[in-house]
């Protein structure tokens, strides 16, 4: 069996460098952040999930960085970004006009789009709503149709909490949320999962990097988070070359989706399982690597 545990990644040295990059929010209220791994290979746009931020993507950038110019922004709310006073503009709609003014800015016309979790479902959206303009999808544990039992499991632990006296206090919440769905993770891998996804105040505690309020999207009945009926706007997807990446234990994309999602592509696309992964593998496991790797090859020029 595979060794998905990112131990390895840390014995390759330095990780790759990038450079800090602030621009305006599609509204203009904002100021919002990015990591650019500057390259003169192709453009990737790279899009986390819910309560994630640029640093999910530090594994995987350690193997693409140099060979592609990777884009890597914190969402409104998240990491370096701002959050929003109006928790109402915490969905992927708004989500997704800040994703044109940032490549707009950066002046990029063609660009492959990897998404993660809520990062998948804005990839699919603008994709569908742009085809022109980008050239692939990889898919991290989404599609067209999202698990309640899976949105269940994220509101349960998604929202205001105490803060950490202690990075290992931060690593030991991360196990007990996440331990199932990384399975193979050490007590180091814990503590380095704490420091991307958490931060620490002035006063010495750690806090999660994100703005509480961005649970009120999965909350009530009127869930915001999750656009309805995705199936119209994966049909205009078609003919895109499209990676579907999902971990072997997710309870938010089921083999039925992936099924259907692959008997309505008439394109090139081809989905890869991660082994004792739920949701959502961090595509830093050398299955996904190399699949993510062997895709690219073939579709960005």
């Amino acid at each position: 069996m595979a060794n998905n545990s990112p131990q390895a990644d840390r014995e390759h040295g330095d990780p790759p460098v990038y450079r800090d990059h602030f621009y305006r929010s599609g509204d203009d209220r904002l100021t919002l952040y990015a990591r650019i791994y500057e390259s003169d290979g192709p453009p990737l746009l790279l899009m986390h999930g819910l309560t994630r931020n640029s640093a999910d993507f530090e594994g995987l950038a350690a193997h693409l960085a140099g060979t592609y110019r990777l884009i890597i922004p914190d969402q409104r709310g998240r990491g370096r970004s701002d959050y929003d006073p109006d928790p109402a503009n915490y969905i992927p709609t708004t989500y997704v006009v800040d994703m044109m003014a940032l490549i707009d800015g950066l002046n990029v016309d063609h660009v492959g789009l990897i998404g993660t979790s809520m990062g998948g479902l804005m990839a699919m959206m603008m994709a569908a709503m742009e085809p022109e303009r980008f050239n692939m999808l990889i898919l991290n544990d989404i599609g067209p149709v999202v698990e309640q039992e899976g949105l269940d499991r994220i509101q349960s632990y998604v929202g205001a909490l105490p803060p950490f006296d202690s990075w290992q206090d931060a690593a030991d919440h991360c196990r007990k949320v996440h331990g199932e769905t990384m399975v193979g993770y050490d007590e180091q891998d814990w503590l380095c999962f704490a420091r991307r996804t958490c931060r620490e105040q002035p006063d010495g505690h750690i806090v999660f990097a994100y703005d509480p309020a961005i649970a009120q999207g999965l909350s009530g009945n009127e869930q915001t988070a999750v656009p309805p009926d995705l199936w119209p706007m994966w049909d205009i997807l078609t003919a895109m070359p499209t990676l579907i990446i999902h971990g072997a234990l997710s309870d938010i994309i089921s083999p039925v989706t992936i099924a259907e999602m692959q008997s309505r592509h008439s394109g090139a696309i081809s989905a890869v399982e991660i082994a004792d992964r739920g949701h959502a593998p961090m595509l830093d496991e050398p299955a996904a690597v190399a699949a993510i790797r062997q895709f690219l090859q073939n579709t960005v020029r």
